[in-house]
């Protein structure tokens, strides 16, 4: 299926081309509302079984749910919907105060458990995918967040396994970097996209899992800072 092509692939992501394996066209899907075009990417994680079973449900009509990529752990990439129609993949939410995210985004299932690292095959197909949804649609970057980026305290995935940093060193994520004078957290917080909801513990939460998972107790200085150091 083509794809429109717009502007060149970010130069510091890796030159690769993203194998789409398969289409398995979903019909969970719609026209974007409001004349929207993608300026998000969500990554998700399945927590299935299998790849077979995770596309299976996500082209049953009766779950109302889909998205428009799915990476198996061998890094086998299932194209489900076409990236200029909106896909049911976010629910409810918010990032840097923009609503229906379904309408913005690309959405990305990653075959995991949400308890296990990403291997290598998958993290690769993953980043040339990125690369080419970069060269095709205005998306910055840090523009690039998880699902529980957008729904904190509902959502999980991609989860505390997930490399960000890794994304962040080839551009292909953040980070995010905090006002020069933050006022506290849930400002800093809400100016860096966190702006889903205002409950300091869940944003607290939300942001660790993204930037620092191995941080528990209560708020540190370090929780103010919200980027990586790479």
């Amino acid at each position: 299926m083509d794809m429109p092509v717009r502007g060149t692939p970010h130069p510091s992501a890796r030159q690769r081309k993203a194998d789409i394996l398969e289409w398995c066209p979903s019909p969970n899907q719609g026209p974007r509302k409001n004349g929207l075009t993608p300026n998000i990417i969500v990554i998700h994680y399945t927590a299935m079984q299998s790849a077979q079973e995770a596309i299976a449900r996500l082209c049953d009509p009766a779950t109302e749910v889909s998205a428009h990529y799915l990476i198996s752990k061998t890094g086998c990439i299932t194209g489900m919907v076409a990236e200029d129609q909106r896909a049911w993949h976010a629910g409810a939410g918010e990032w840097r105060g923009q609503s229906d995210i379904n309408s913005r985004s690309i959405g990305i299932e990653l075959d995991n458990s949400g308890h296990t690292p990403f291997p290598e095959p998958q993290m690769c197909a993953l980043e040339s995918l990125l690369q080419e949804i970069l060269g095709r649609w205005p998306i910055d970057p840090c523009d690039i967040i998880g699902h529980s980026d957008m729904a904190p305290g509902r959502k999980k995935d991609p989860g505390p396994r997930f490399d960000w940093a890794r994304l962040a060193r080839q551009g292909l994520a953040g980070p995010t970097v905090p006002p020069p004078d933050p006022q506290g957290f849930v400002e800093t917080a809400r100016a860096s996209g966190f702006t889903a909801t205002r409950d300091p513990e869940v944003l607290l939460q939300s942001t660790r899992l993204r930037f620092a998972p191995w941080r528990h107790g209560p708020e540190t200085a370090q929780d103010l800072q919200l980027f990586y150091q790479i």
